[in-house]
């Protein structure tokens, strides 16, 4: 195989999530005409936009060779103890934002000091987190339902510069992340130690740190993504937020973020991932799709998520050995 062919291919695998971004939206446009209209694709985008957060903190984990499945249990308690704070003691909405997102921090710091000063696999940690912070939500809840005032539910609705504030905020989100893994010293040490953690520490990074950061900022974008969410459906109930982390993780490797670590970006790659997941959700129900069949399509997204990232990795790695073999 030439060179000319191996550019070719690569070119098709790190652009994949543009690929089957384009080749969803034509499919669904053409079983549902209605689809294929800019009010449609504003609200895919805007539907979008927590899940999109969501993501955009999961890549920050990913990105180190770590993992979070505790993001949609943060989501949950964050929102609970924002809904809590107005409707018992009636503060402001500034104030609950506060406390939402504080709780999504101590959430992530509690995942990072398990997993970098206590060494045990993310996998683990997350999984336990997930469960014990389902837990507090429901014993802070007692299984009701937590409602939000007028007040949060027209942040969702509202619109600045004629855009919808939820896909701003997503935006901004995008901007700030991007900037922080492309142009800080911290953004280039996290896509080291992803990609060779030993290699990295010997480098004289701090890995524990990188690492640390990395949970702890998924754990604050988890509980923004929750708020966002709730500002949109107006009420926190017991299965809020429940299996959004796997959505997050597919939006992030949909998006050509590796779950091997060290390798993917933010934009366009995450946010094309969870529009992408919106878009076929939307075009289920545009098409009138069985809705019982809804749960097997996002297991089949997860599932060719995780493939596409194997394959890419496995012919991305045969075709930088072929290049250094010519240049040799």
């Amino acid at each position: 195989m030439n060179t000319g062919t191996n550019k070719l291919i690569s070119l098709g695998l790190r652009n994949t999530p543009l690929i089957l971004f384009a080749l969803i939206f034509v499919v669904f446009g053409i079983v549902s005409p209605s689809f294929f209209t800019l009010q449609s694709f504003e609200n895919a985008v805007k539907q979008a936009s927590y899940i999109g957060i969501v993501a955009v903190g999961m890549t920050f984990v990913l990105l180190t060779g770590g993992i979070d499945l505790s993001v949609g249990s943060n989501m949950y308690v964050s929102t609970v103890v924002a809904g809590l704070l107005i409707q018992r003691y009636s503060v402001s909405i500034e104030t609950a934002l506060v406390a939402c997102l504080f709780s999504g921090l101590v959430f992530g710091a509690v995942n990072a000091v398990l997993v970098v000063k206590f060494k045990i696999i993310p996998f683990v940690v997350t999984l336990g987190t997930l469960v014990a912070g389902r837990g507090v939500g429901l014993m802070l809840t007692k299984s009701r339902a937590v409602n939000f005032p007028d007040v949060v539910t027209r942040i969702g609705s509202a619109e600045q510069f004629g855009i919808p504030l939820p896909i701003l905020i997503f935006a901004v989100i995008v901007a700030a992340a991007w900037v922080l893994l492309n142009r800080t010293t911290l953004g280039r040490q996290i896509y080291a130690v992803g990609h060779n953690l030993e290699g990295a520490r010997k480098a004289g990074i701090d890995t524990q740190k990188a690492q640390a950061t990395a949970y702890v900022l998924c754990g604050l974008f988890a509980a923004l993504g929750g708020f966002i969410s709730v500002a949109q459906l107006g009420n926190v109930n017991a299965g809020f937020g429940k299996g959004d982390e796997f959505d997050a993780i597919a939006a992030a490797v949909l998006g050509g973020v590796s779950l091997f670590g060290g390798v993917g970006s933010v934009f366009p790659g995450v946010v094309l991932g969870a529009i992408l997941i919106q878009t076929v959700s939307a075009g289920l129900v545009s098409a009138r799709i069985d809705l019982y069949l809804h749960p097997l399509v996002t297991a089949a997204i997860i599932f060719l998520a995780v493939l596409i990232d194997s394959l890419r990795n496995m012919q991305l790695k045969k075709i930088s050995r072929r290049n250094i073999r010519i240049e040799e």
